[in-house]
């Protein structure tokens, strides 16, 4: 089963620059939403950091000593994200901290999460464009057509994991070297179900 520890091991020759985004926004702080965009990016690498330790029950009171984060949800914001799931607060506090020292320490991979939803997006992107390149190059009779675009469904299914993966470490993911935890709240969603705001600000690396 993957865990934070094997993800960890394996980064992939991937060495980001603690001091990057700190760079940037000083040089380019001009840019209208330039500082929210790379917060957005570093929460999200925090908030995939945090279910990937959670998923090993990291300091968990339940008696298992695990968590499926299968049953845990998680949406980024520039102020920082909010964790779905039933999860203890305290036990969240501490995947929290935890996740943010192993992610800016080296394990970098804890950063890509397989079901994040940028794997969803890059699939229906490369179904949608594959999709149109193949059925332009066939015939096209309805079942020439039909064959062709299942074709590049089965092409774009078999390709979106590993892309989805670079889309998350280099675009829509960075190291949060910039972020300390404010503060941790429990909530509740729309529908009554339990959830958590973990709450971060800037700080320069």
């Amino acid at each position: 089963m993957t865990n934070a520890a094997s993800v960890e091991e394996n980064t992939g020759g991937f060495v980001p620059d603690a001091r990057q985004d700190a760079d940037l926004l000083r040089e380019l702080g001009f840019i209208p939403g330039l500082k929210e965009i790379l917060m957005l990016r570093q929460v999200h690498a925090l908030e995939h950091a945090t279910v990937w330790v959670l998923s090993e029950g990291a300091g968990s009171s339940d008696p298992s000593g695990t968590a499926d984060n299968r049953l845990l949800g998680g949406m980024s914001t520039e102020r920082g994200f909010y964790l779905y799931g039933d999860v203890a607060t305290a036990d969240l506090q501490q995947a929290v901290h935890g996740a943010l020292r192993r992610i800016t320490t080296g394990g970098y991979d804890l950063a890509v999460h397989p079901r994040c939803g940028t794997n969803l997006s890059v699939l229906m992107l490369l179904t949608a464009g594959m999709g149109f390149g193949i059925t332009m190059l066939l015939p096209k009779g309805p079942m020439e057509q039909l064959l062709g675009f299942g074709i590049a469904a089965t092409a774009a299914a078999h390709l979106a994991p590993d892309l989805g993966a670079v889309a998350q470490r280099y675009v829509t993911t960075a190291i949060p070297f910039n972020l300390e935890i404010a503060q941790i709240s429990a909530r509740q969603d729309f529908w009554g179900r339990p959830t958590h705001f973990v709450e971060v600000r800037w700080q320069e690396s």
